[in-house]
């Protein structure tokens, strides 16, 4: 709380009067990114775009979030199990759902013949590594645009290193 008042310009005591608690604060970022992730997911679902075209949308809107919200991103990504109950078994299921909808359009895709025929979960597994290791890039400020990025990890993630 004490860097979080120093990068506002008041002091920690004063924060309080603003937010009720670190936890409080912990839960709207962690639900604040989650619902984002949630609003997207779904709208990608719904579209009528076809699986690759979702996938890569899901792809695409992982990195802008992480450029544009990387703090709060990180928090959500890696604070979430401070989280007290309720919030913590609200925020779990919430994720459950976000992969369980991307298991969902890998395994339309398989259906439809769209993708290889590969184990849904383990290619959910390998896209939301893949984005999460942003993080990298973003810690180590590579000289490298959010574009190039975007445009790459479609291709490597969608057609894979060979030619």
């Amino acid at each position: 709380m004490r860097e979080l008042a120093d990068v506002v310009g008041v002091e920690a005591p004063s924060l309080y009067n603003h937010i009720g608690s670190k936890s409080e604060l912990l839960q709207d970022i962690c639900f604040k990114i989650g619902n984002q992730f949630t609003e997207q997911i779904e709208s990608i679902r719904n579209s009528n775009k076809n699986t690759v075209a979702k996938i890569e949308a899901v792809i695409r809107f992982h990195i802008e979030i992480m450029a544009e919200n990387f703090d709060e991103v990180y928090v959500a990504n890696h604070e979430w199990k401070h989280l007290n109950e309720p919030h913590l078994g609200n925020f779990l299921a919430q994720r459950k759902a976000y992969e369980n909808t991307l298991i969902e359009i890998v395994s339309s895709g398989i259906k439809n013949d769209e993708i290889k025929k590969i184990d849904p979960y383990v290619a959910v597994l390998t896209l939301l590594s893949a984005v999460r290791g942003l993080e990298f890039w973003h810690r180590n400020k590579k000289n490298l645009s959010e574009e190039t990025l975007k445009n790459d990890m479609v291709t490597h993630l969608l057609k894979g290193l060979t030619h």
